[in-house]
């Protein structure tokens, strides 16, 4: 979407149209699967300096799949083989990880076309198809009620007006499951504006998030504060887009240039204090 976005909402068909035209540059960055994910990840030692393209790649993926695990040992104990919906997929690394290391029976949501086939794809791949089911709807339309353990949003409760949201989340979710919330929090409100308009989303306040998720009967159980763990991720992200740049194989210059400014923007707030990047468990008591 271009201009300003909404503080109020987000507009979905601006969302899907985004996602869309992003896949294929997805994909060549943190391809090529079948666990593909498009999330920050957590790092606590970058590569020397002058790393190749692939090591890079490695450690991107490992950082990854590192704050996975991390979503899995705040829950204190994971739902293994339980039921799990994972919100906003994009192309379902978390849920095939979900789905292979926890035995998890795990609904992917997203709504965006294209994802679809490719999250049953790449499921089919890593041998968790049975276990995988693909749902193309809006988080807020999920179908059941009191049908899952636990509810994972990595990087995409952003989008949602978070009060209907987490009403929703707490139907769906059966008496003692948990809730699992990374994503990024403003701190200075002049940081909000920009990062929306480039992020296609609403970032909202910690205490927004507290509040919003109490009202709707989910209790905070842990909260962790990972920015500092993750503002290594962007200087990994940085270094691979140089490489890309260099092979030709990044998006066009304007975009390069925007994405380049944002990636630096973000890791700067982070390091300030001006974002935080959190973790949240939250828990349906009853």
């Amino acid at each position: 979407m271009r201009g300003e976005l909404s503080r109020r909402e987000v507009r979905q068909d601006d969302v899907v149209a985004y996602y869309e035209e992003k896949t294929e540059r997805i994909l060549r960055r943190y391809g090529p699967g079948p666990r593909v994910h498009f999330h920050v990840g957590l790092v606590d030692g970058l590569p020397p300096p002058g790393a190749s393209e692939p090591l890079l790649r490695e450690h991107i993926h490992a950082a990854q799949e590192a704050l996975l695990a991390e979503l899995a040992r705040a829950a204190g104990r994971f739902p293994d083989g339980g039921d799990v919906l994972d919100v906003g997929c994009g192309l379902g690394g978390g849920s095939l990880y979900w789905a292979s290391e926890h035995r998890a029976h795990v609904t992917a949501v997203t709504n965006v076309a294209s994802h679809v086939e490719l999250v049953r794809t790449f499921a089919e791949i890593e041998g968790v198809g049975a276990r995988v089911k693909v749902l193309r709807c809006d988080a807020l339309a999920v179908p059941g009620r009191a049908c899952f353990d636990a509810v994972v949003a990595l990087e995409s409760s952003s989008y949602l007006p978070r009060a209907e949201w987490f009403r929703r989340v707490r139907a769906l979710l059966r008496p003692g499951g948990v809730a699992l919330v990374a994503d990024c929090f403003v701190r200075r409100p002049e940081l909000a504006a920009p990062f929306d308009r480039y992020w296609r989303t609403r970032v909202g306040t910690l205490h927004e998030y507290l509040s919003t998720a109490q009202a709707a009967g989910l209790e905070l159980e842990s909260r962790d504060d990972l920015s500092s763990r993750v503002v290594g991720f962007w200087s990994l992200t940085l270094e691979l887009m140089s490489h890309e740049r260099t092979g030709g194989m990044g998006p066009p210059g304007h975009v390069r240039g925007e994405s380049s400014r944002e990636h630096l923007r973000l890791q700067q707030a982070l390091m300030d204090g001006g974002l935080e990047y959190g973790l949240l468990v939250l828990r349906r008591e009853t």
